[in-house]
Order: structure tokens, then sequence, then C-alpha cells
């Protein structure tokens, strides 16, 4: 194990994040770099337990004792070695996930659990900036083509993993960047897109093609799909958002999280000099306390707004974890997340009733009232507690409702299932042979850890289908240090 008194002498620690006036000023991420010898510290609590929960918790079966021990012995080279072994983006989990592993840490049941997601973070950015992470070609090129339909997480890694054990993979993009919601859904200040770049360029180097810009059921056919690939993976998202069906809704300035979010991505990316839609002057309200709430509310800030609300359906939630959500299960807590931190107002327990408009049919406010449960479980209106909130701009951060059923989805014939997700088998094959389904297409809205461990689950799937074996080859590696 790491150091057998790590956890009693040591306290938990993360990185400070950069100061809230001086952050609003740039797109930059929020945390200020962390010495090597705290984080080594930080590594050396965990205890490496007899049964390792924090594996429970992570759906990629992060090997993670054996990160830490490594990273508190400065070996960690080694240390990349086994991150990798089970996680194809540990730039990306390391940034976006909401870290269950630390939720089931055993440390976690009376005491504050180990940083496993900032000593990830950490072996990564450490063996970008030493050489570690270079290209892994396959040995061997099977003949088969495989089309990836899809670039965000879920995507990349079936797409890494065939093509590393030697398919001609495709991935396809209707944006015109890859990188799916990693790209135009995350704001700049969460995840800084050169970690996708640089991580899209060994990709490349390794064999897979990427086409953006390009609509699949539309720019190409099913049918031509099917008859130009061997294999299919379906890995476009849950990309069907959630409405609110209220009066007033077709009210200008009412906007789709992501009708809003892209477009300060396409800025940073220096497509255009200002955002069409902006919350710049304007008087904010999100209605949805998530992350991608979190997200409109950060990009905000840093427009300019006059004020942003952020409104939840959900009472508040409490502080620590309660008899309800015992440990190792991920606690539904009160998090304040760097965007909270930098303002604006949360309303917890209220419900949207109706958006009001000007004369020139623009929304101007929205009428609320406070809700709570009966025993039915269901929100009803609490009497006396109407009133108007202010609003320039509205946007709705209320999550997404499975896959949108269109013509790739309609001619493919694929089955759904009773949510409406595209059905699959244990292999990760829909109804029609050689179609697989990974990531939020088939399994709903999701984490970003579970999207990376499906796109991985259906890349073994898919390689069985083509070849019949059941073992992945390994591919080339220059440096002979990271596991396929």
């Amino acid at each position: 194990m790491a150091d057998p008194k790590g956890f009693l002498t040591t306290e938990r620690e993360t990185p400070k994040r950069r100061p809230v006036d001086l952050r609003l000023m740039d797109w930059r991420e929020v945390y200020e770099d962390f010495p090597r010898e705290n984080l080594e510290k930080q590594a050396g609590r965990c205890m490496n337990c007899g049964i390792p929960f924090c594996h429970q918790g992570c759906p990629l079966g992060n090997l993670i004792p054996e990160w830490n021990d490594q990273v508190w012995r400065h070996d960690w080279r080694e240390a990349i070695e086994r991150l990798h072994a089970t996680n194809n983006f540990p730039e990306f989990t390391g940034t976006l996930c909401p870290a269950p592993c630390e939720a089931a840490c055993v440390l976690g049941i009376n005491q504050n659990p180990v940083t496993i997601k900032q000593v990830e973070i950490e072996i990564i950015d450490r063996a970008w900036d030493e050489g570690w992470v270079t290209p892994q070609p396959p040995q061997v090129r099977t003949g088969k083509k495989v089309a990836v339909v899809g670039s965000g997480p879920a995507g990349l890694a079936a797409a890494q993993q065939l093509t590393r054990v030697g398919h001609e993979v495709v991935v396809f993009e209707r944006a015109d960047r890859i990188g799916g919601l990693l790209r135009y859904g995350i704001p700049e200040f969460k995840m800084e897109k050169a970690r996708l770049d640089r991580r899209l360029q060994q990709m490349k180097d390794e064999g897979t093609l990427f086409r953006a810009s390009v609509d699949v059921g539309t720019d190409i056919t099913a049918s031509q799909l099917r008859a130009e690939f061997d294999a299919v993976v379906l890995a476009g998202g849950a990309t069907a958002w959630r409405d609110i069906p209220v009066e007033g809704r077709e009210l200008a300035g009412i906007y789709q999280a992501m009708e809003f979010l892209p477009w300060a991505n396409h800025v940073q990316q220096g497509d255009i000099d200002a955002p069409p839609v902006s919350a710049e002057g304007k008087h904010v309200v999100i209605i949805g306390g998530g992350d991608t709430g979190a997200d409109c509310l950060g990009t905000s800030h840093r427009q300019g707004a006059a004020s942003v609300t952020q409104l939840e359906i959900m009472p508040t939630p409490p502080e620590h974890r309660t008899a309800g959500m015992p440990w190792p299960t991920y606690p539904m807590v009160y998090r304040v997340s760097s965007a909270h931190e930098e303002g604006g107002e949360r309303l917890f327990a209220v419900n949207t009733t109706e958006f009001v408009g000007d004369s020139d049919g623009h929304v101007r406010a929205l009428r609320l009232v406070e809700v709570s449960r009966d025993e039915s479980g269901r929100f009803v209106p609490v009497d006396g507690t109407e009133r108007e909130l202010r609003a320039d701009l509205v946007l709705l951060a209320m999550g997404f409702v499975g896959p949108e059923k269109g013509k790739l989805v309609t001619d493919l014939g694929v089955e759904l299932d009773e949510r409406g997700n595209v059905a699959r088998d244990d292999a990760y094959m829909t109804s029609v042979d050689g179609v697989f389904s990974a990531g939020d297409m088939g399994r709903g809205q999701s984490l970003i850890v579970w999207a990376i461990a499906e796109g991985r689950s259906a890349a073994a799937g898919v390689d069985r289908f083509l070849t019949g074996r059941d073992v992945l080859p390994r591919p080339i590696n220059p440096t002979d240090r990271q596991i396929a």
C-alpha cells in the first residue's frame, strides 16, 4: 500500500481555485497548479483496502489503489500505465467526472475521502508533459471497416480501441469539429480544448479517420453506411432535450442550454467575435440545477450578465449524507461548483408556471411558485407563494430524454427500449446485425465515465463480431510502457 499512516497524518487537500475576479476575466480552467509533493502526499492517504469500493464507484474499473501507490512512491511512469490500462482519456474524466469513486472511498466512511480525481488528472498531465503519451498503432490490419457515428467520449473510446486492434475506423460528426459535447457543450473554463485536440492528434497518428460536418442519415444514408462498412457503432448521445410546456414558451429569448453554450465555444475557437446568443447585460434565469445549468451559469458570468438566477424544482439538498444515501452510494448533497462560487442566486423547490412577454414578443419575466411533494411524490404548488421574476434571457437546462429519432435511427430500423433509447444486447449489438450502440444513445443521459466504459465495451463487442476473438491484441507501443 501507499503510506501506511497517510490517512492518519495527512488531511485531504485539493487545488485552490483562482480568485473569482481574475478568472471571470478569461476562459481558462479555474484551478491553480498543485505542488507535486502535495499531490504525492494525497495519494499516500489511500489505504489500498482489501476490498477497494472505489472500484464499485467507477464504471471504468480504474485501478485506483495501484496508481495511488505508484504516485506516492514517485513512480509516475508506472502510474500512467495503470491509468491507461482502463481509461482511454483520463484528462477528460479528471476534469469533468463528478468522481463517484471518491463517494465510494472506504476512507470516506468517517473522514474526507482520497482525492482520487486530482491524482488522476495530475498523472495524465505529467504524462503529456514528459512525452509518455504516444501513438499506439496496431500490429496488423484486419481489413475490416467500422463506422462510428458520434465523436463524444463514447464514440472516441470505441474508435481508439478498434483502431488499435487493426480495424479501419472512420468517426463521423455532424458538427464542424470533432469532439461532440466535449467540444461544443463543455465550457472552456471546465476543460480547455487543448486537452481534446492533443488526444485527437494521437488518434489520428494511430490511424483513426475523422469526418466532421457529416450528418449521417442525410449526407450519408443508412443504406450507404451499411454497404461501405462491416460494422457500425451508434454513439450519437442523448441529444433530445427536455422542454417545458408552459404558457409563453414561444416567446423570443428562451433557449435550450445547447442552443446557448456552443456559441461561447465557437468564440474561444476563433470562429466568431461575439456569440449571437449572449448573456451580456441581461437578467438571466436558468431552469435546471444540474451540471449543465452550472455550465450556463459560469458562461453567463463571463459574458457579463446583469444577474443570474438558477431554478431547481427539487428541494435544497442536505449538506451531508443522510440515512437514505449511505456509503458507498453517491450522495445527493448540496454542492458548490466553481460557477456557483462566482455569483448568482439559487432557488430550490420552485416551478415555472408561465413565461411573460413584452409588447415585442420577447420574454421579460417568468412566473414561478414554490412546490412541495404530496404523499404520491408529485410536486404540488404551495398556496400564496406565486411571484414574478425578471428574465431577459431564459436558459433551459433540464437534461435530455434520449437520442434523436431522426433518419439514421429510423432507416437503420433499430429497436428502441421502453425509455426510447437504442436497445442493445450484452455485447452492445442492437436488433440489427452488425450495428452497435454505446454511451448515452443506448444508456440514456449519464456520466462521462459511463460513456467511455460503454465505448470500450462496445468496441470489444464489435471486434468479437468481426473476428470471433475474445481477447483484444496488444497494439504497438513505441515506448513499450503503456498498456492497451
